[in-house]
């Protein structure tokens, strides 16, 4: 099983301590960190954090400031924690792109429940249906029911492409540029039609749309 890495930014030992065990007895990976300055060193060699649970007051510095030039670059999912219930902060906090907030004093339940529904979210995101077919993206790989579709690395990453772009065409240029990126080989328009052909034949499922005289494009359903 994958354990979701948690990163508390907290000064308060006693709270951090606990949360650490909380977390720890839920499957989290947990760890926490208890100034600005020890933030800022870890998530400079340290990218692999799925959630950070940020306290608003620092010892040595302000969390706003703190996720808006760090954290927020990073693209890493935050929920603050404030010391009051200051609508002011809460709805600065939710502008600047916070996941959610919890106010102190808080239950360690109530704050499982919040960062359990928000990696669900964040998980769902990376899994995309249509019909019967679903792509992880997280992997990649491609099913058809419960079936995977095997597919070839080139394969996949034209399935890949055309996922990433859902209810939009992908032109036949973007796909020979792009096959010329990851394969360095010329391919020609022929060629493509034979990858999604082939592609199309493999998924049972004709999800790929031909967009005459422009691409192929997957519909949202």
């Amino acid at each position: 099983m994958i354990r979701l890495k948690i990163l508390l930014v907290e000064d308060n030992e006693s709270i951090a301590q606990g949360l650490a065990y909380a977390f720890e007895k839920n499957h989290y990976t947990f760890l926490y960190k208890t100034t600005v300055r020890e933030t800022k060193e870890y998530l400079a060699g340290h990218s692999d954090i799925d959630l950070i649970i940020l306290d608003i007051s620092l010892p040595d510095g302000n969390g706003f400031i703190l996720y808006e030039y760090e954290i927020k670059k990073l693209g890493i999912p935050t929920i603050f924690l404030t010391a009051k219930d200051d609508e002011d902060e809460i709805v600065r906090g939710l502008e600047e792109g916070a996941e959610d907030y919890v106010t102190k004093p808080f239950s360690t339940k109530e704050l499982l429940a919040r960062v359990k529904k928000i990696t669900l979210r964040m998980k769902q995101q990376h899994i995309l249906r249509i019909g019967d077919v679903t792509f992880d993206i997280d992997k990649p790989a491609l099913y058809t029911g419960d079936k995977q579709v095997e597919l070839t690395a080139l394969e996949m990453k034209i399935v890949g492409l055309l996922f990433a772009n859902l209810g939009k065409v992908v032109t036949r240029n973007t796909l020979l540029d792009k096959i010329w990126e990851w394969t360095g080989n010329f391919v020609d328009d022929h060629t493509v039609t034979v990858y999604l052909g082939r592609i199309r034949e493999k998924i049972g499922t004709d999800i790929i749309i031909t967009v005459k005289g422009m691409g192929y494009r997957i519909d949202e359903q």
